[in-house]
């Protein structure tokens, strides 16, 4: 029995597909940083409301709900009633911040956000978890599309968090921002990483997280901290990549981005978790083109199709966005 029992923890780690956290092994982490940062942040903001759709423990919300139970509106499971809900609390003068998983607002409540929301300017905040491939449970659940979705969407600003310390800076940001946004979330313990950099957040900004001579990788999300791990990896075989952090993918920071992609011989790569289709990646090579900056141009992100079920760190390596991932096909293109 004692066998059995040290052994089963091991299994489920490599094998299942409810792997909760995206961290490494002995990474350090904060605990739920949405659902900290928006109770502190409502403590000074009396309008600011929770809803969501049976999804509160999931998506860090809970915390919220039980900080301000009188605040907090379990909507059940139908989407489009929550996001209806939320656009007549914004036109009363409240501030709501709204969680479900990604896939659940892109494919199901589309075209309530447009109409309802984004149309008339509504002061909403929707919080999605699971985004791109941050769940191991298939495509039911694999937002990897939503950006894409999402862009061509007026009015709306997309903001894509890498780390737990970001999230807890975006959080206020985006309350503070007048108008519609639509924000990723990384959930449960999530990594820490860009407060080693010094870095803050600013809505609307893209920034320089390390500096390199041979690539610039402009990432966003979780593929940011993949990035900055597979810099220093290469960084032992003495190619200097520099990361160029895009969290807010809608205004897009094209001025920094062409400043950057502009200076000559290096290899320009984007990195997202997200297809490769109608992304980050699109975004800026379009940009690139219009602005008639041509460098070697390449993507890292998740392929046009329907991915599988499994363990994360396992399929993060077969498609491409685990940090060893990325660094081996960075060396190969140079």
């Amino acid at each position: 029995m004692s066998t059995l029992q040290t052994r089963a923890p091991k299994t489920r780690l490599t094998t299942s597909a409810m792997i909760a956290s995206i961290a490494a092994p002995g990474q350090r982490t904060a605990p739920a940083p949405f659902g900290n940062a928006l109770v502190e942040l409502a403590k000074m903001r009396p309008e600011i409301v929770g809803l969501t759709a049976d999804l509160a423990k999931y998506t860090d919300l809970h915390i919220f709900a039980k900080a301000y139970p009188e605040r907090f509106y379990q909507m059940g499971m139908a989407e489009q009633l929550l996001m209806s809900a939320a656009a007549g609390l914004a036109r009363e003068g409240a501030l709501p911040f709204v969680t479900t998983y990604a896939v659940f607002a892109a494919r199901r409540a589309y075209d309530f956000i447009c109409m309802a929301i984004a149309e008339e300017r509504l002061n909403v905040k929707i919080v999605c978890a699971l985004p791109g491939l941050t769940s191991g449970y298939g495509p039911s659940h694999q937002a990897t599309e939503d950006i894409a979705i999402f862009r061509g969407m007026p009015n709306l600003t997309i903001v894509d968090p890498a780390d737990a310390h970001e999230i807890a800076q975006a959080t206020p940001a985006i309350a503070a921002h007048d108008g519609p946004v639509y924000m990723r979330l990384l959930r449960g313990n999530v990594p820490l990483i860009l407060d080693e950099y010094g870095y803050t957040f600013e809505l609307g900004k893209a920034k320089t997280i390390r500096t390199g001579n041979d690539v610039l990788v402009i990432s966003t999300g979780l593929a940011t901290m993949r990035a900055l791990q597979a810099a220093e990896t290469l960084e032992a075989d003495r190619i200097g990549v520099e990361v160029l952090h895009a969290a807010t993918i809608k205004p897009l920071d094209l001025e920094t981005i062409l400043a950057a992609a502009g200076k000559g011989g290096r290899l320009v790569v984007v990195a997202e978790n997200h297809t490769v289709v109608g992304g980050l990646g699109e975004a800026v090579a379009a940009g690139m083109l219009r602005a008639g900056i041509a460098p070697r141009f390449r993507q890292i992100g998740l392929p046009d199709e329907f991915l599988a079920a499994g363990a994360l760190p396992t399929l993060h390596d077969r498609y491409g966005i685990s940090a060893e991932a990325m660094a081996r096909q960075i060396r190969a293109w140079l």
